[in-house]
């Protein structure tokens, strides 16, 4: 599929049957970059998505080149050593087994300091991985001269696994590498498999990029919060809200499903508060005795959450509106209706449409637009 716009031809791929233009825009948004850098350059993400990578490969080696004129962050590590003093804690066995003793020596196990950290680790093999995607040959060129900087100083181990990262807590000392890790995060999303020409294209909804359900959620989530959120908006993500439960048996803890929302977004002084559900599928299937239909237990959802939640001394609550978010396939839909005074819209948005268009069109399913923003 091709977009012709400002005289320029631009290649929208397919997920499923799904266009959509920049699957890295969906990543910065996802991101916790997005909140942390600045107004011009989130403009410029909107104006040329397709810059994304050099964006955060310049934010990147940016905060790399300060890190480092402050020395990088360390840990420590497990180290075992036979030594000619006490150091740390005795390894008697080992001592014991092989007579250590006799020659004057110890076996000890004891941490030592080190910047060799999964956490910088991991910084160092994001440099790499950009240097790669990125347009610019001098950005490519200070990401590579940046990774070997890391190696000269002793972060020369093998690269972590994101578990090892995300369970990284970030002290006080150490709270200055939070936005670069943010940003060696979005560099390594940003080599997923991609509708991008040159990489393995991703063809079933179902199975291969189940990631990217979750994905288009974290990204509504993340504009709403990022455009909103200095407004006198707040922007829940995964909140989860009670079942109004009168009476109940000992054992339906156990099996009771919990309501987990997608995002909420409230405004008290206008006394709006929208629950979103989005769903990476398309917004109507087809029907028994209709050509299509809207898909009856996606209404159901959304009808519990806003009728579960009234009469609990909340006003808000009690005149909330529901919305039904989906990606665009073939037609645009926005749709609305109104059942025991809450309003619920079925809406769409094209992911195949420029930055701007997206963000006019996210503005415009909750009832915003550009002028109610700036």
């Amino acid at each position: 599929m091709r977009d012709s716009s400002a005289n320029q031809t631009v290649e929208i791929g397919l997920i499923g049957r799904i266009p959509v233009r920049n699957l890295w825009l969906l990543m910065l948004y996802a991101s916790d970059l997005i909140r942390q850098i600045e107004t011009k350059e989130k403009k410029a993400v909107e104006e040329n998505p397709d810059d994304i990578p050099d964006l955060v490969a310049e934010i990147l080696t940016r905060l790399v080149e300060r890190r480092l004129m402050r020395n990088l962050s360390s840990g420590y590590q497990e180290r075992e050593m036979v030594l000619s003093r006490i150091r740390g804690r005795i390894d008697l066995l080992h001592t014991e087994r092989r007579k250590l003793l006799d020659r004057g020596r110890i076996a000890c196990r004891f941490e030592e300091q080190t910047v060799d950290t999964p956490r910088n680790r991991f910084v160092r093999e994001a440099l790499n991985k950009l240097s790669k995607i990125v347009n610019r040959s001098d950005l490519a060129h200070r990401c590579r001269s940046l990774s070997a900087c890391f190696k000269r100083i002793g972060v020369h181990g093998e690269k972590p696994n994101r578990t090892d990262v995300s369970v990284d807590r970030f002290g006080r000392h150490d709270a200055g590498d939070r936005k670069m890790v943010a940003a060696a995060h979005l560099a390594y999303n940003l080599l997923l498999p991609s509708e991008a020409a040159g990489t393995k294209h991703l063809t079933s909804p179902d199975n291969e990029i189940a990631w990217i359900r979750k994905l288009f959620e974290k990204a509504i989530a993340g504009f709403y919060d990022v455009v909103l959120s200095g407004l006198e908006w707040r922007v829940y993500a995964g909140k989860i809200i009670e079942w109004p439960i009168e009476d109940k048996t000992i054992g339906i803890d156990k099996i009771l499903p919990t309501m987990r929302t997608d995002i909420i977004v409230e405004h008290e002084k206008r006394g709006r508060r929208i629950i979103i559900d989005t769903k990476f599928t398309s917004i109507v299937t087809q029907g028994w005795y209709r050509e299509k239909t809207l898909q009856s237990g996606y209404l159901y959802q959304i009808y519990a959450y806003l009728r579960s939640q009234e009469g609990n001394g909340d006003i808000l609550s009690d005149h909330a509106s529901g919305l039904l978010l989906h990606p665009s396939i073939d037609e645009m839909v926005n749709e609305f209706i109104i059942i025991q005074g809450h309003e619920i819209r079925f809406a769409t948005i094209d992911l195949g449409a420029e930055a701007r268009v997206i963000r006019k069109q996210l503005f415009h399913v909750i009832g915003l637009s550009n002028e109610d923003i700036n």
